[in-house]
């Protein structure tokens, strides 16, 4: 039986995925209907559906306008989904990095919390 590190987690959804199949139809937009509405080419939301074209700041405020959602909801979707993708294919190498741990003191001049860190290995 695998253990549970040989598990390979589940993939976030590219935020096209949900565009496509839940809020799209949530919205009765039809695809072309929304590209109109967007103020995009067709072709271009078709690559966003499928997944072959990222979610950048200028589409996630166009898509948040559309959805009455957050222009942050969509960025961060698309950011979940790369930094998966990104640590999935840097496996091999990131265990090789060597971890340096900030002190406390620069961690607040910087803005960030122990929560936004990771423990050095033992």
């Amino acid at each position: 039986m695998a253990s549970p590190r040989d598990a390979c987690p589940q993939a976030p959804l590219h935020p096209g995925g949900m565009l496509r199949d839940q809020v799209l139809p949530g919205l009765g937009l039809s695809v072309s209907q929304a590209a109109r509405e967007l103020r995009i080419a067709r072709q271009t939301l078709h690559r966003v559906l499928a997944g072959t074209a990222a979610v950048s700041p200028e589409m996630a405020t166009r898509l948040a306008r559309l959805s009455g959602t957050a222009p942050r909801l969509w960025l961060d979707l698309q950011q979940r989904y790369d930094l998966w993708h990104a640590e999935q294919a840097l496996a091999g190498v990131l265990t090789l990095i060597p971890t340096h741990i900030l002190p406390p003191v620069i961690l607040a001049e910087i803005g960030l919390s122990n929560d936004h860190t990771i423990q050095a290995p033992p």
